[in-house]
């Protein structure tokens, strides 16, 4: 070998090494910038009991600002003064319409005699970030900040515009940002498509992730009241006519109404896909419900095996909340029960009011709609976009294949299908599907997964 060729060599070698070195500190700046913002996120009360994601907002807007953007590119906008918004706009060549990213910053209420550790305050222990938001979806927005971040201390000019909006009102509906925004400043986020990360993303099975579901479509929320009127009277003198009795006979019946079992596009392609990573009765089972049309025997199985497959095949209604009584020396002159329905895309809310009516049996029982529902036409399955997924999460997880989900839940995406917006629900936050704590006692997500996120987040907006 000769001189010229062994500098060569050797050369090639220390490039090597210092451009390994060089992903290790981008890696490490990155994790502790992502750390840095969990913390002040889940540290920040942006529940609409008591905070404020005008707070938060504000502070983002700050450290975007301090990076180096230019003040009509980060706005907080809203109405309400204690539930704004925040949208970052990084520039790209444009070469593509704009992508809108999306996250919400309000959380639901944690009473801290309920859980172990303080759920407002940012808890690494045994492995987990505990802190409530962590999962939904503050773990998701803090993501999206730090790869913009990253993006732009880099000098990387993304091929088209990104939007960043971080809202408030995602779990109340309260000043919901999504729907104002698009009421009162459109032009703010629009886009050829939408990223949220309020959902889908790699599903831990048998530890390892397993499938990357983007939730393409998602079930209608409706609520409805049922309601009892009485005259009352003083509890001394009870009668057999009492309101809270009649509302309980009425909620058992209505206990035994199930919907019936049924596929679409998005569940279809949803278990097709997830049979390979099973075997025996549970895999054959996924595969036939996979087809169309479904085998009933099969459905009925997989329905039964969990809760989360149950909702993923047919519509459910359960109540939620009950209210009733007016003094404890009193008659009920009123006892009220709220049911939750999560509809399939498809299925006729008229038909829900009819089975509602058949299965409660009494029309003392008064029936009525807490609102509309909200259509939310699925969104197609986008090629390009699946193809971008795969590709980023093939550096961090192998060849873990990408499929369209069905949501049993409620997104914000819901408000930009019906504007005619397409939507993709997804993330880079390897979950265990059966250890969700979203809205629960001590929420938590892996800390491992937490910073593969951030490399994913990063990954797919470089190349998108």
């Amino acid at each position: 070998m000769n001189r010229v060729l062994i500098s060569a060599v050797f050369a090639a070698l220390g490039l090597s090494a210092m451009s390994g070195q060089a992903a290790d500190a981008a890696l490490s700046a990155q994790n502790a910038l992502g750390r840095e913002l969990l913390n002040e996120l889940i540290t920040t009360d942006t529940t609409s009991e008591h905070g404020s994601t005008t707070v938060a907002a504000n502070r983002l807007a700050r450290r975007f600002l301090s990076e180096g953007f230019a003040p009509a590119d980060v706005q907080v906008v809203g109405d309400d003064p204690q539930r704004r918004n925040l949208v970052v706009r990084l520039r790209g060549r444009g070469e593509r319409e704009p992508v809108l990213l999306l996250a919400h910053l309000d959380v639901v209420e944690a009473r801290r005699e309920d859980w172990h550790v303080d759920p407002f305050a940012l808890t690494e222990r045994d492995g987990y970030f505990y802190g409530r938001g962590t999962m939904d979806i503050k773990g998701g927005a803090a993501g999206l900040v730090s790869a913009m971040l990253r993006l732009h201390r880099e000098g990387i000019t993304p091929k088209g515009d990104y939007i960043l909006a971080l809202t408030a009102g995602e779990e109340d509906g309260t000043a919901n940002g999504v729907q104002w925004l698009l009421a009162h400043r459109p032009e703010l986020i629009h886009s050829a498509y939408s990223i949220n990360v309020d959902g889908g993303g790699p599903e831990i099975r048998a530890g390892k992730p397993a499938v990357l579901s983007v939730e393409t479509a998602e079930k209608v929320f409706l609520s409805y009241t049922l309601t009892v009127h009485n005259a009352g009277g003083h509890s001394s003198l009870p009668t057999p006519d009492n309101a809270i009795y009649r509302l309980a006979k009425g909620l058992d019946r209505l206990s035994a109404m199930q919907f019936p079992l049924r596929t679409n596009t998005a569940t279809r392609g949803y278990y097709a896909g997830l049979a390979t990573f099973y075997t025996g009765q549970t895999a054959a089972d996924m595969r036939a419900v996979g087809k169309e049309p479904s085998d009933p025997a099969a459905l009925a199985r997989l329905a039964a095996s969990s809760a989360y497959n149950n909702s993923q095949l047919r519509s459910t209604c359960v109540p939620t909340l009950l209210q009733g009584g007016h003094a404890e020396n009193a008659l009920p002159q009123m006892a009220r029960a709220t049911i939750n329905c999560r509809l399939l895309p498809d299925e006729d809310p008229d038909h829900v009011d009819a089975m509602l009516r058949d299965a409660v049996a009494d029309p003392g029982i008064e029936i009525s709609r807490v609102a509309p529902p909200q259509p939310s036409p699925p969104s197609p399955v986008d090629k390009a976009l699946f193809a971008h997924v795969a590709s980023a999460a093939k550096g961090l997880w192998g060849a873990v294949p990408v499929s369209p989900m069905m949501s049993a839940g409620a997104s914000d995406s819901v408000f930009l299908r019906a504007a005619g917006m397409p939507s993709y629900v997804f993330n880079g936050l390897p979950y265990d599907v059966d250890d969700d704590r979203s809205h629960g006692q001590d929420e938590r997500i892996v800390v491992n997964s937490y910073y593969q996120s951030l490399e994913f987040n990063y990954r797919l907006l470089k190349d998108l």
